[in-house]
């Protein structure tokens, strides 16, 4: 998909906004959050401020391990589908009777669902078959959306892609292989490998497969709109890709200084989220909707990036989400617990309720 911002791209439409503010929770219950100020004047440069109550706990992520909007119910167990938002192309119509998901991955206007089985199940926009799930693809292990484009990881290590392919973004190199982990973008996609090194195709207007020279270590990669993401094993994050954006726009990629302990990195389509260790949620890039206006004293497992929205899984297996409400997509319905894997969309948010 074309990478102009006069579109209505993967993400959705955003907005210029003047300061961007980011709020990083704190481990002890009654604490006073700290507000991180990430706008375009110093960002790069600003440390980010310790927690009053206490210091960032080391990273303990391994190699390929789900991360922030990966994650899968706990072995033996699976779980329904509760969508909300936007549902223009049917994106939140769960098919009935849909039950045995491990997890789910969101588009732009679709939704993708891996059931314990292997398979995998796809609702909501079609136009460039992103809906259209292989014949006979089984053995996968973890999915992901893009922006009308989507990937499966399979058991063996390969990747299969279906959906639009205008940037070669579902045409596998061969270089992606032994892949423990797929993540897809606007028009690219990221894919790490068991040595713990990156691959990424397709689109690159903002060079955002511009793999780093000897990045290595890497346990998480993530795919924003036109920018990359990579958790690495000592929990801190590195960024590539667009960068300057043309509109002035806060950057997506220069990562706060002093940010460690990292356990979960999200990249959406203007802005970027990362969960450390002791729960707390670092947020940075565009804050047109308060997408980086993190909740105060939020404790989150789990973070996801949407459109120009967040959200969180918090401990307990609740659900945050702060940002745009323009299609309900913050509007949480019935308040549900035992949430155990989320993903965002352009303005629609899909989550895992683990049976129990």
């Amino acid at each position: 998909m074309n990478s102009s911002r006069g579109l209505v791209p993967w993400f959705g439409r955003l907005m210029l906004v003047g300061t961007v503010v980011a709020v990083a929770a704190c481990s002890s219950t009654g604490s006073t959050s700290t507000p991180y100020n990430t706008d375009a004047a110093n960002a790069p440069g600003t440390a980010l401020p310790s927690c009053p109550c206490s210091s960032p706990s080391a990273a303990t992520v391994t190699l390929g391990s789900p991360g922030p909007a990966l994650a899968t119910v706990a072995p033996g167990q699976s779980g329904i589908v509760l969508a909300w938002g936007d549902d223009s192309a049917g994106q939140t119509d769960v098919p009935a009777g849909l039950s045995g998901v491990v997890s789910v991955a969101a588009g732009d206007e679709f939704s993708l669902a891996l059931k314990s089985d292997g398979t995998v199940v796809g609702w909501g926009s079609d136009n460039a078959g992103e809906t259209e799930i292989p014949a006979g693809l089984s053995g996968v292990k973890q999915i992901s959306a893009g922006s009308s484009f989507g990937l499966a990881l399979k058991s063996d290590g390969t990747v299969v892609g279906w959906g639009d392919n205008t940037s070669n973004e579902t045409t596998i190199p061969a270089s992606a292989a032994k892949l423990v982990q797929v993540s897809a973008g606007g028009t690219h996609a990221l894919g790490l490998k068991a040595d713990g090194t990156v691959v990424a195709w397709g689109g690159d207007d903002n060079g955002e497969t511009d793999v780093p020279k000897g990045l290595a270590n890497v346990v998480q990669v993530s795919a924003g709109y036109d920018f990359s993401l990579a958790l690495l094993k000592n929990g801190t994050v590195v960024g590539w890709g667009d960068n300057a954006p043309t509109d002035g726009a806060p950057s997506m990629v220069a990562i706060p200084a002093g940010l460690i302990g990292v356990v979960g990195i999200s990249a959406g389509y203007y802005h970027s989220l990362a969960v450390r260790a002791d729960g707390a949620v670092i947020a940075w890039g565009m804050n047109d909707s308060l997408q980086l206006s993190v909740p105060s004293g939020l404790k989150a497992t789990a973070v996801v990036a949407g459109g120009n929205f967040s959200v969180a899984i918090k401990s307990g297996g609740t659900v945050a989400v702060w940002g745009s409400n323009d299609s309900g997509q913050t509007t949480v319905p019935g308040d549900p617990s035992n949430v155990v894997a989320i993903d965002a969309g352009g303005s629609h948010v899909l989550a895992v309720v683990a049976s129990k």
